[in-house]
């Protein structure tokens, strides 16, 4: 008889993450690959040593994928090589994104469509491609968008960002709506202020850093290691029944 920390387990499944060079999605990469599933990494970078050797000393393969996500256009040749190389997809996390920062009155349309074509765009037909594979596989399957905090509020100097980040949200309570009578579970996790590059320029700012921190529960930056635990139980059967809703892992900040 299964107990319950075997819900838990991925052995045998084969997760693509986007963007999972560095930050968020390698810390994602690696729990998934702790729990026993093997990886597709698609960066926009030529290799992820960093990410590779992780997931390799978790015991598990690793297949690098390289893809500029600002395009739709790779979305199929990503999907083919995590099939040429593993023979079939169970999990997808949409981690890789972008953000820019303007006052609103000075944004510029390239600034505008740039982050809502890799946050929100690309992410939504990635779901689609992947989704497309799990119903043609007819095992189910987990998708893991990454949100925000600006999911749930507007931020400032970040228009297209908290605009596509809501639309992450849009999109994932959606698709759960269509795709759960395949067996097909989508969620996502909202990070809080975590340590990472794009948040590079709000912590180099002493004054705006201690604002932020003044208001974490937890006191301090969030750490890519902190999503793993909820990357883990969307992406496996310890969260069947969680479809369309978005978790924010964010250290007590949208409680405040």
């Amino acid at each position: 008889m299964n107990g319950i920390l075997d819900d838990f387990k991925l052995d045998g499944k084969v997760a693509i993450v986007t963007g999972s060079e560095r930050g968020l999605g390698r810390g994602m990469a690696t729990a998934l690959a702790e729990a026993g599933a093997d990886i597709v990494g698609v960066t926009y970078v030529e290799s992820a040593p960093e990410t590779a050797a992780a997931v390799r000393a978790a015991g598990r393969r690793y297949l690098h994928v390289r893809a500029d996500l600002l395009s739709i256009e790779p979305i199929g040749r990503i999907v083919d090589a995590a099939l040429r190389e593993f023979g079939h997809i169970d999990i997808l996390v949409n981690n890789a994104g972008i953000i820019i920062r303007n006052d609103s009155v000075d944004f510029t349309e390239k600034e505008w469509d740039d982050v809502m074509n890799i946050n929100v765009k690309t992410a939504f037909f990635m779901c689609q491609a992947v989704a497309r594979q799990f119903i043609k596989q007819g095992n189910g399957g987990k998708i893991v968008n990454v949100a925000s905090m600006l999911s749930f509020q507007g931020g400032i100097r970040v228009p297209s960002y908290t605009a596509s980040k809501s639309g992450v949200k849009g999109i994932t309570m959606l698709l759960a709506n269509e795709w759960a009578r395949h067996g097909i579970n989508v969620n996502a996790i909202a990070p809080g202020y975590m340590a990472t590059d794009n948040t590079a320029q709000l912590r180099a700012d002493e004054a705006r850093s201690a604002e932020i921190l003044s208001r974490i529960p937890a006191g301090r930056w969030g750490l890519p290691k902190d999503l793993g635990g909820a990357v883990v139980f969307l992406a496996s059967r310890a969260g069947d029944y969680v479809n369309g809703y978005t978790i924010a892992v964010d250290g007590g900040w949208l409680a405040r």
